[in-house]
């Protein structure tokens, strides 16, 4: 199935909830993702049965005694009937599945409107080996009318794909987002550590959930791998949602200010992968002095860069997205904040952003920070990222020009090249810690190469010089005199 086909799916199933009266965009995103769950869980079931019969061992399968419950036969029922067991039977049984969703409630009322959903999703085909559920969040996601608002907007996928990739996460780590939102970054980093646990024999019974990871990495990541907090309460359960989707357990997503003194983490994480709002409202008073210690501010960016620095462990390290006014504004608390995260921590790569990134929510340039706690920079690593492999403008259509695949390998030795370039810790501190790449990138002069001798462009200029004598002659005789030269 195409982008643009299963798109026009959703686009058709978003208007039958509007016009049946859910047109809350957050309330139709929900109910369209317990059916998506829903859907999603026979397939789910079936892998764990062929994963167990590929180890040789049984399981006894959750739909044991309720094959009625299956969406292959539940989406056979009359209207009537489906809308009775969805409501008495399936929706009960949502938080048995998994604990987040004990408290959903079902806004679906109209028989003619879950027979619909039900029989469009079912056309949504989850076994092409791609990442359709996370194809038809983000989708979903994009409707949402409140994107964008209180200094929130989503990383595109592929942003997140890049970070994800150059910090490498793994079952070992404790991750966190503190500001995670609907999730991308924890989906991102789990998709991660699944693909690389993935053995390629194992991939070949199911391409999208099988994963080889042993009994224990598993209770691991479900138990200390993912952690979050979202402050608002829309944004926090439709990350839940997202998180659900790409079967993470999100039991360590909080509904939570990071900000708050209550939200007051130390040493805690090995991990951190975020994107924090760059504005918005701020209650002074609750804020954690812990973190006005580190920087005096009232500005969310700088209180973010510190609290990722106090809630990293010793060697743990973070990538985040801050805005460029972080890199070289000359107010004392921006000093103070990049003397502390370059003097305290190891400041390993700058990778700038062309502004469109995040158009069409918003146009505000930034920048990628790369680093790792408990030990000072010696050299940092700056790249200019010019395209993303989208046009910069509101359309974001796809193009060939992508930097992207190159920042990942030269990340890997800090290669330089005409994007990239290492910067001294000496030659930082001559700049009072500013960050901003065009503080440091070095302009070579290339001298310009001549066709020809000095002596040559001489004759050269007369030659000219003697055709345009010849010229203005030829016109003064025509017009009946001769010129004095």
């Amino acid at each position: 199935m195409t982008d643009k086909e299963f798109k026009a799916i959703i686009d058709e199933l978003w208007d039958k909830f509007w016009s049946s009266g859910i047109s809350n965009p957050i309330s139709v995103v929900e109910q369209m993702t317990y059916l998506i769950f829903f859907k999603m869980f026979e397939s789910q079931e079936d892998l764990k049965d062929k994963k167990a019969k590929h180890f040789g061992k049984t399981r006894k399968s959750f739909f044991e005694d309720r094959e009625n419950l299956r969406w292959s036969n539940f989406k056979q029922l009359s209207a009537d009937e489906m809308l009775k067991t969805y409501r008495e039977k399936v929706f009960p049984l949502l938080g048995e599945i998994n604990p987040a969703l004990k408290d959903s409630v079902c806004l679906i009322t109209k028989p003619s409107l879950l027979d619909t959903a039900v029989q469009t999703l079912d056309k949504m085909d989850f076994s092409d080996g791609n990442d359709r559920k996370g194809d038809i969040y983000e989708y979903m996601l994009k409707k949402i009318s409140t994107a964008g608002d209180n200094g929130q907007f989503r990383t595109p996928r592929h942003i997140i794909e890049m970070m994800v990739k150059l910090v490498q996460p793994a079952p070992q780590d404790k991750i966190c987002d503190p500001a995670c939102g609907t999730g991308g970054f924890l989906c991102g980093a789990y998709r991660y550590i699944l693909e690389q646990g993935t053995s390629d024999d194992f991939k070949e019974i199911s391409p999208i959930f099988g994963d080889m990871l042993s009994d224990e990495d598993r209770k691991n990541i479900d138990d200390n791998v993912f952690f979050g907090n979202e402050f608002d309460p829309n944004m926090y359960k439709i990350g839940l949602m997202n998180m659900i989707l790409h079967n993470i357990k999100p039991k360590n997503i909080k509904l939570q200010d990071s900000l708050s003194k209550d939200a007051d983490e130390k040493d805690k994480y090995t991990l951190v992968l975020a994107n924090p709002p760059f504005s918005g409202s701020l209650d002074e008073n609750d804020v954690s002095d812990k973190l006005t210690s580190i920087v005096k501010t009232k500005k969310t960016e700088l209180l973010f860069m510190a609290k990722f620095m106090r809630m990293l462990d010793i060697g743990g390290r973070a990538a985040v997205i801050i805005p460029t006014g972080v890199l070289s504004t000359d107010s004392k608390a921006h000093k103070t904040l990049r003397e502390k995260l370059i003097e305290q921590n190891r400041l390993d790569a700058v990778i700038s952003m062309p502004s469109g990134v995040f158009k069409p929510y918003a146009g505000v340039a930034t920048a990628v920070l790369i680093f790792t706690k408990g030990e000072p920079t010696k050299s940092t690593w700056f790249y200019e990222m010019e395209n993303d492999g989208y046009t910069l403008d509101d359309k974001r259509n796809e193009i060939e020009e992508n930097d992207i695949p190159d920042i990942i390998e030269k990340y890997k030795t800090k290669a330089e090249s005409n994007k990239s370039f290492n910067v001294s810790i000496e030659d930082l501190r001559e700049k009072e810690y500013n960050l901003l790449p065009s503080r440091y990138k070095k302009i070579e002069y290339t001298p310009p190469t001549f066709e020809h001798t000095p002596l040559e462009y001489v004759q050269i200029l007369l030659d000219s010089e003697r055709k345009s004598i010849e010229l203005l002659e030829s016109l003064k005789e025509k017009l009946g005199g001769k010129l004095n030269v």
